[in-house]
């Protein structure tokens, strides 16, 4: 297809632009071009390391971000599982899929705007280090031919990834703005706050980090809230709160 080998050569292009922003730009492009070339109303690539560590680089939209600092937040959804098993997590139909890795998220994700769900993992040879994660606002599969365009995206993206500078935290917004308060922010602000309980409740921060979200589950609130309230000393989470 000719779109894709123009994305790859803009990629190219980008990686060897000198300014910082580049890497995060090339990745910006490769969701925007996820978005025309394939039947999906949003796209987002987002680093990962394990359940603990996910950073969002650009997310197409404002329901994409969302989505991300939901599974960020629950610490399930589909990006963790594509992440952990290496292959694609497809569901055509939110609504009637069965989702045992992660019944937490179908059952928040119902309070948004999302009819599908299709996440591929980003990775460089053996190396996995990423996911593109994309929804629909109305149910529907993707053709064997989508599947593909989708696959050789997800490949984009990784050559995308490779030319972020090493630390760099930033993203940008749909419109190519440099974002004020990135998902990277209060996430640290989140790493901040599992380096608290691991002192104050001597947990591992895996342990840690499970207290925390379990906290902001069963008080409806978003994670970066008790997060910050964490940090800031307005929350003191003792042994037997969850």
């Amino acid at each position: 297809m000719a779109e894709l080998e123009a994305l790859r050569a803009a990629v190219l292009a980008a990686l060897d632009d000198p300014d910082a922003a580049a890497g995060v730009d090339a990745v910006g492009r490769v969701c925007r071009a996820c978005v025309r070339l394939l039947p999906v109303d949003g796209a987002a690539v987002s680093i990962m390391s394990d359940a603990q560590n996910r950073e969002t680089v650009y997310a197409s939209d404002a329901v994409s971000v969302a989505l991300g600092e939901l599974q960020f937040s629950l610490g399930e959804g589909p990006c963790f599982q594509a992440y952990a098993t290496g292959g694609p997590v497809l569901v055509p139909d939110l609504a009637k899929a069965a989702a045992p890795h992660w019944p937490v998220f179908a059952a928040q994700v119902a309070d948004y705007p999302v009819g599908a769900l299709f996440t591929f993992p980003v990775q460089i040879g053996t190396i996995r280090l990423a996911t593109l994660d994309t929804y629909r606002t109305t149910a529907g599969p993707l053709s064997a031919a989508e599947l593909s365009v989708a696959l050789q995206v997800a490949d984009i993206a990784a050559l995308a990834l490779s030319g972020l500078a090493a630390g760099d935290d930033s993203w940008l917004d749909e419109d190519g703005r440099w974002l004020e308060e990135s998902s990277t922010m209060r996430h640290r602000q989140v790493h901040q706050a599992t380096g608290v309980l691991i002192i104050q409740l001597e947990l591992p921060a895996g342990q840690a980090l499970s207290r925390m979200r379990a906290y902001a589950f069963s008080h409806d609130r978003p994670l970066a809230d008790i997060a910050a309230d964490i940090v800031g000393r307005r929350l003191l989470l003792v042994e037997d709160q969850g």
